[in-house]
């Protein structure tokens, strides 16, 4: 799924106010992450993800490497956080 700027900007302002809801640390992405993650995407199809300084691996790497797991788009990348966004296919939470 490809998104539009303007899909984009929504889920961006929607993402400012959100709370990251995993943390990447020193070890980088597991399968267990990975397979939280996806999970997280279905129930609620837009996270926010930190990225510890321990971590050896950016935020963007980060981000592109899940979103190729999981499926998703890579909405926003800021200093250590970025944003993904996954349509659910049972129902769908967000309207863009």
């Amino acid at each position: 799924m490809k998104l539009t700027g303007k899909q984009r900007a929504k889920l961006r302002s929607m993402a400012n106010t959100m709370q990251p809801i995993f943390i990447i640390g020193k070890d980088g992405l597991s399968p267990m992450i990975t397979s939280e993650l996806d999970l997280a995407l279905e129930a609620r199809e837009l996270i926010k993800v930190n990225v510890l300084e321990t971590c050896e691996q950016s935020a963007a790497e980060i981000a592109d490497m899940v979103a190729g797991r999981v499926h998703a788009e890579v909405i926003q990348v800021i200093g250590r956080k970025f944003v993904l966004y996954r349509e659910s296919h049972t129902k769908k939470r967000i309207e863009i």
